[in-house]
């Protein structure tokens, strides 16, 4: 088994420390058969170059993720660059791996940490507003730049630029039970969000109803009048008008069904 190499630091082909010369492992690797061998020879370059995973993965720190779930995110583009990675394109292998591993740490974020799903054009809005706000930002002291300011550096309109920064706001959702900034009487998000009017349905139904009981014979509207808004009884109803309580019921039934009939009809 061939063992990787480190590459001296003073080679011109690569820009940082971290870039070990593989070159003759993935010739090798590209000529041997699927098999134990091919697969032991592709982990030592994937261990060789775990530093360059690594330092990408630093480069998304801060960004509400662990370091380490981004270092692992990072080792899984690592491998799949050294799986598809073929030399005889003759591009060298650093050149192939960084987009490839960058790739799969900002996937990591784009389907992974959002809380919501946010179309990929207002992810990278507000990547490009991050990244300006921090190169306008040189020190503590600067004042917050500007929607212009950020439209200036990046090209963007002003309303894209508005779209970035309330996305960099929006990353986590919160939850409805959390405490409102500057509450101190527990006074959460949940409190300030409407609710629907039960009575608004019932204004509805009675205004609906109206026109109808004023077609009503005279006997049937008092008899609803008194069972339904003065809380009276069928058989007090009944000795009131002289009726018996059988008809009293079968008048109630009979005209309830009416009006459902009617404003049934009306709403249609």
């Amino acid at each position: 088994m061939t063992s990787t190499r480190a590459h001296p630091r003073a080679h011109p082909k690569h820009a940082h420390d971290d870039a070990p010369d593989t070159s003759a492992d993935f010739r090798r690797i590209a000529d041997l058969p699927d098999g134990q061998e091919r697969e032991t020879l592709r982990q030592d370059v994937v261990r060789a170059w775990m530093p360059m995973a690594e330092r990408i993965a630093s480069q998304f720190r801060n960004r509400g993720e662990s370091s380490e779930d981004l270092r692992q995110v990072a080792m899984v583009g690592l491998v799949k660059a050294v799986k598809r990675y073929e030399p005889d394109r003759g591009s060298a292998f650093e050149s192939y791996a960084v987009p490839t591993v960058v790739g799969e740490v900002k996937r990591h974020f784009r389907d992974h940490m959002w809380g919501l799903h946010v179309p990929r054009r207002v992810q990278e809005l507000r990547n490009r507003v991050r990244t300006a706000i921090q190169e306008l930002t040189r020190s503590p002291d600067d004042r917050s730049p500007s929607v212009k300011d950020i439209a200036r550096q990046t090209g963007m309109t002003e309303e894209d630029v508005l779209v970035g920064m309330e996305a960099i706001d929006s990353f986590r959702t919160l939850s409805l039970d959390a405490a409102l900034r500057g509450a101190d009487d527990g006074y959460a998000l949940v409190d300030t969000l409407g609710a629907t009017e039960s009575s608004y349905e019932r204004v509805v139904q009675r205004e609906s109803l109206k026109p109808c009981l004023r077609r009503l014979p005279e006997r049937e509207r008092e008899i609803l009048y008194l069972r339904f808004f003065c809380d009276e009884t069928q058989s007090r109803i009944a000795d009131r008008l002289g009726i018996s309580q059988m008809h009293v019921s079968r008048l109630i039934n009979r005209t309830c069904a009416r009006l459902g009939q009617e404003v049934g009809a009306r709403a249609a």
